[in-house]
């Protein structure tokens, strides 16, 4: 067993026995680089050092602290003969000043970092003072931050070793960090490089703000620096020399730690960049419509088996299939980019017509005849369709075999089928009913109430949004529930007195009739539908009980009435045909949002469904909640034939993988999957957010940041709402919004749409207002510019 190790003496092969930083480093000096002599401690001293303290005994315990794993170590202290391999090792460096570096085996790679999770200790001298920073290098291993880092991405300590890197001290005049790409965009032709007087520990900790350097592909800078002047362009030119060498050498972007002792450089350390965005590719304006749409509809990453289910062979199959049924391919084909599973990127494609376009021309205008939006519900598809979704709500999951219940997914989604040869039919005259009266209040000198004329069309989501409000009536009107304003409470006072039983019954209807919807996204299935939502539905209930019944006439029925007077319908009795055309339009945009109210109707029996998959190889050992399944492909959960016959092997390689990507999923959080700058308009100088203009109108008020159903009950009335996206679930909140600004989404889109029929000021497609926006913040809502101003103040 080696306790010591140069590091000259070190490959990747080593990473098992001296960890991932001194393997990184081991490599580096073999390629020639500039690495400060040292040795590593390996994961064998560790072991002697944690069977002395009782480790093994103490890690099988579910009571066990980080503190008291701390305590053990730190108790026990060194090994006679761990210390004096580490003494000799010392003395071969000559005994001066060394910096002493965590190097656990799972640090300082692709997917987990670890930066900052263990300590480090700088300018350590003597021999007794650098066996007590190994043992304090050892037991930070359980600070309560590397056990929250390990826990999250499903590292057990058990399966994690600490070796030590002991270094001879850099004495720097100047040191940073490198990265050689733009953690920011993700630019791999960048090289942005930090730098501080002296020792770099400072910059890491966050100490001092350093000086920042970007520079190009060749290594020159693209702007001036900011700070004071540090690096001249001959230093900075060499450091990104070295950067380009190692991220060769590694094979991927790296986040290196680096110091200048006079006009030298060193290398201190390389480690693979995580969390680093897909590089930014520019898009065509086809692409962009089609990466703004996608964006909403991808408001989060989705998990591996959204991506290969209900994203492959959800709705956007259902679009790229009409797609093709109109002799277009590509429409979001393929738009989802991932590794192991993990989207990593979304890719808008690029849709081509092909010769089937005249065939598919000649089809739509056929349809467009033949197939009225008015009439839609009436088709025979659609009572079929739903009475498929009864039969396959009423299964008992439970009872059936495993074969016959990996086949009710395959039946939720090729239920789809049905909404999609629906809009394959009724779209073409839809389509031509929004065209011609979009053409009509053009050429009446009106198209700016266009949207309002659009608007407030009574749908299925319009429904339910009538059903909350007589819900939320009742709430209101009802002595016992007075003054509560918690949903956890209201939803104990439902279930605890039997007088509010018919209060209750009503909840409940509502939730049978419209839980079907998404929470979030309907191509998102890892994400609990409205009807699991229960608080969330009552937290609505609770904040429109304090509303006033809306306003009437309605804006939609107002800008009606106002278009109808227009001198020239009025001379040309023309006034009855335009209020057809416009109504016609209307029913268009119905069948729309009542097209995609029925779809999401597919969700609750297919998440039923995975979940009791994951419940079934939660029985077996392959998950330790039902709820994982969502890290597995389908591709994975089908080749199993049946999971009691599964073999360890086979049980440890599924848990490996849900590991793994739960490991990359933590590490990507925050990570966009797309350069919004690419999809959405550009910043307005002097802006804090920018956006498309969606509702006119401008309004001061506090911004209140939502960023998911969860949240919905802390907008307060007359607050501006922030939110990262929209969907119809969040409609009613806009009753109580005093203007909306949204990071996705388009005019078109539902939000928008809404927006304007309650009058409220709406910006789309800011792309980052959830960023650059404070909770709290005053904020102007310029709704016809698309710009969101600071006041200044902060409530």
């Amino acid at each position: 067993m080696r306790l010591v190790s140069p590091l000259g003496d070190l490959t990747a092969a080593d990473l098992t026995s001296v960890g991932g930083k001194a393997a990184n480093l081991g490599e580096l000096l073999a390629a020639g680089l500039p690495v400060p002599p040292g040795f590593a401690i390996t994961t064998d001293a560790f072991q002697r050092a944690t069977e002395r303290a009782g480790l093994p005994v103490l890690l099988s315990r579910d009571d066990a602290s980080p503190a008291t794993l701390r305590e053990a170590v730190l108790t026990a202290g060194m090994p006679s003969e761990v210390g004096a391999a580490i003494v000799d090792a010392y003395r071969g460096l000559g005994s001066g000043r060394v910096a002493v570096r965590s190097s656990a085996t799972a640090e300082d790679l692709p997917g987990a970092a670890f930066a900052g999770q263990q300590d480090t200790f700088l300018g350590v001298e003597g021999e007794d003072a650098v066996l007590d920073a190994v043992v304090r290098c050892w037991a930070s291993l359980f600070t309560d931050r590397a056990v929250a880092y390990r826990r999250e991405r499903r590292i057990s300590a058990a399966d994690v070793r600490m070796a030590v890197v002991v270094q001879s001290m850099v004495e720097a005049d100047v040191a940073g960090v490198m990265f050689t790409a733009d953690p920011v965009t993700g630019d791999r032709g960048t090289t942005v490089i930090d730098a501080v007087a002296g020792l770099g520990e400072a910059l890491v900790s966050g100490e001092v703000d350093p000086e920042h350097h970007i520079l190009d592909v060749s290594g020159r800078p693209v702007d001036g620096p900011t700070g004071e002047a540090l690096l001249g362009e001959a230093n900075l030119a060499n450091l990104a020399l070295h950067g380009r060498l190692i991220a060769d050498l590694f094979g991927r972007p790296q986040d290196i730690e680096w110091a200048l002792e006079g006009d030298r450089p060193w290398i201190l350390q390389a480690r693979p960049m995580t969390a680093l965005p897909p590089p930014s590719v520019a898009l065509n304006p086809i692409q962009r419509v089609q990466a703004a749409t996608l964006t909403e509809y991808l408001p989060i990453r989705p998990y591996p088996m959204d991506v290969t289910t209900s994203v492959a062979r959800g709705a956007a199959r259902m679009m790229s299939e009409i797609g093709h049924r109109y002799g277009i391919e590509g429409i979001f084909r393929d738009v989802v980019r991932d590794e192991d599973g993990v989207a990593v990127a979304i890719v808008p494609s690029m849709p081509r017509p092909t010769p089937r376009v005249l065939p598919g021309a000649f089809r739509a205008l056929r349809n467009a005849r033949r197939f009225r939006p008015q009439r839609w519900r009436d088709d025979p598809r659609q009572a079929a369709f739903l009475a498929e979704i009864d039969r396959m709500e009423a299964l008992d999951l439970a009872a059936l075999p495993w074969v016959e219940l990996l086949e009710v997914p395959n039946r939720a989604l090729h239920a789809q089928d049905f909404c999609r040869d629906l809009r394959i039919d009724y779209l073409p005259r839809a389509g031509v009913s929004l065209l011609r009266a979009g053409v009509v209040v053009t050429l009446l000198g009106q198209r700016r109430r266009l949207a309002d004329l659009l608007g407030g069309v009574q749908t299925r989501t319009e429904d339910a949004n009538d059903a909350l409000r007589a819900l939320a009536r009742e709430v209101r009107e009802e002595p016992r529930l007075a003054g509560i304003c918690d949903p956890a409470d209201l939803a104990a006072a439902l279930d605890g007195d039997d007088d509010l039983a018919r209060l209750r019954g009503r909840f409940e209807a509502y939730l049978r009739e419209y839980g079907r919807r998404e929470t979030v996204s309907p191509l998102l299935i890892s994400q609990p539908t409205l009807g699991e939502s229960r608080d969330t539905v009552l937290g609505l209930v609770l904040s429109l009980a304090d509303e006033p019944e809306p306003a009437t006439p309605t804006r939609s029925e107002a800008a009606r009435a106002a278009l109808l007077r227009h001198p020239l319908l009025r001379l040309t009795a023309a006034a009855e045909a335009v209020g057809r055309w416009i109504d016609a339009a209307r029913e268009a945009v119905a069948f729309r949002e009542d097209t995609h109210f029925y779809f999401t109707a597919v969700l609750p029996p297919l998440r039923r469904s995975l979940l009791e998959i994951g419940a079934r190889l939660r029985a077996v050992g392959v998950l330790d909640d039902p709820s994982e399944v969502f890290h597995l492909v389908w591709e994975e959960v089908t080749a199993i034939r049946d999971p009691e016959s599964l073999g360890p092997d086979e049980v440890q390689g599924l848990r490996d993988a849900v590991a793994r990507r739960a490991a990359r999923r933590a590490e990507l959080r925050g990570v966009p999957m797309i350069d919004t700058r690419r999809v959405f308009r550009a910043a307005v100088q002097g802006a804090i957010a920018s956006g498309t203009p969606a509702g006119a109108g401008t309004v001061t008020a506090v911004a209140r940041i939502v960023t998911g159903s969860d949240e919905f009950d802390r907008l307060r009335e007359g607050e501006v709402l922030v939110c990262p996206y929209t969907n119809p679930t969040w409609t009613p909140l806009f009753a109580r919004a005093a203007a909306v600004v949204v990071d996705t989404g388009s005019m078109a889109s539902h939000a928008a749409i809404v927006a304007r029929e309650y009058g409220v000021p709406a910006i789309m497609g800011t792309g980052n207002g959830t960023a650059t926006i404070r909770d709290g913040q005053l904020v102007t809502v310029d709704g016809s510019q698309g710009v969101v101003t600071s006041v200044g103040g902060h409530a």
